[in-house]
C-alpha cells in the first residue's frame, strides 16, 4: 500500500509539461556495414567469368557463315526460277501460258523466306553480340540500324519473335496455296499437288495452331517488355519530412 501511495504521489508531482510531452525522438540511422576488400583470388575469378563472354564470339562467326550459305541458297533458288521462266518461253504450255502462276508465287515466297531468315540471323548476330559480348562503336555511323540504338535483351526477344512470326506466315501461306488440292478428310493424300508436298487436315490444323502460338508468345513478350519499361521509367516520389521535423509550409 505504501508503494502504491508513493507511486501515486510521484505521478501527482510530475509537471504537466512532462505528462503531455509527445515529442518523438529521432532514431539514429544504423551504421552501414563495412565490407572488406575482396581477395586477389576472388577478383581473378570474377574477371575470368567476365571474360568468358568472349566464348560466344565464335558462335556469332558461325552464324555469319550460315548467312553466307543462305546467300548461296538464295542465288540458287533465283537461278532456278529464271531457268523455269526461260523454259516456259521456249516451250509454252498448251493453253499458251509461259509458267504456272502458283509456281511463280511459291518460288517468290521461297525467296522471301530465305530473306527473312537472313534478317533473323542479322538480328541475332548484331543484337546478341551487342547485348551479351561487347559494344559495337557505331554511334554517328550513317549505316547504323535504327533498332540498334536501343537494343537490349527484351527488345531483341520481341524482334526475334516478330521475325519468327513472319517466317511462319510464309510457310502457312505456302500451305494455303496447296490447300486447294487437299483431298477430303480421311482420303489418301494426292501425289501431284501444286506445291509438291502432301497435305492432311491434321497437318494444316497443327500449322495454324503453331502459328497462333507464335503470335500469342510475341504478344506476351511485348507486354512483359512494356511492363518492365513502365516500372523502369516510373517517377520517383520525393520522400516526406523526417521523423520529428515539421512538414514544409506551402506558399500560396
Amino acid at each position: 500500500m505504501q508503494t502504491l501511495a508513493n507511486a501515486r504521489y510521484d505521478a501527482d508531482n510530475v509537471p504537466a509539461a512532462n505528462l503531455y510531452d509527445h515529442s518523438v525522438t529521432e532514431i539514429p540511422s544504423p551504421t552501414p556495414r563495412q565490407f572488406r576488400e575482396p581477395s586477389a583470388w576472388v577478383t581473378s575469378v570474377g574477371y575470368l567469368i567476365f571474360f568468358s563472354r568472349w566464348l560466344q564470339a565464335p558462335l556469332y562467326i558461325g552464324l555469319i557463315v550460315a548467312q553466307l550459305i543462305y546467300v548461296i541458297v538464295f542465288m540458287a533458288e533465283l537461278w532456278h526460277l529464271g531457268g523455269e521462266v526461260l523454259h516456259g518461253f521456249q516451250h509454252p504450255q498448251e493453253d499458251g501460258r509461259i509458267i504456272d502462276e502458283s509456281m511463280i508465287m511459291l518460288a517468290v515466297l521461297g525467296l522471301i523466306d530465305v530473306v527473312m531468315i537472313a534478317n533473323l540471323l542479322i538480328m541475332v548476330i548484331i543484337g546478341g553480340y551487342e547485348t551479351f559480348v561487347s559494344r559495337i562503336k557505331l554511334d554517328g555511323h550513317p549505316d547504323q540500324p535504327e533498332w540498334l540504338s536501343h537494343v537490349n535483351a527484351n527488345v531483341l526477344k520481341v524482334k526475334l519473335a516478330m521475325a519468327i512470326i513472319g517466317i511462319s506466315s510464309i510457310h502457312l501461306l505456302k500451305t494455303f496455296i496447296g490447300v486447294s488440292d487437299l483431298p477430303p478428310q480421311g482420303a489418301a493424300p494426292q501425289s501431284d499437288t501444286a506445291t509438291g508436298e502432301h497435305y492432311t487436315w491434321d497437318g494444316v490444323l497443327w500449322q495454324v495452331i503453331i502459328h497462333m502460338v507464335f503470335i500469342f508468345s510475341a504478344i506476351a513478350l511485348a507486354w512483359i517488355d512494356k511492363i518492365s519499361h513502365t516500372y523502369t521509367n516510373a517517377p520517383v516520389v520525393p520522400a516526406g519530412p523526417a521523423v520529428g521535423q515539421p512538414a514544409p509550409s506551402i506558399q500560396a
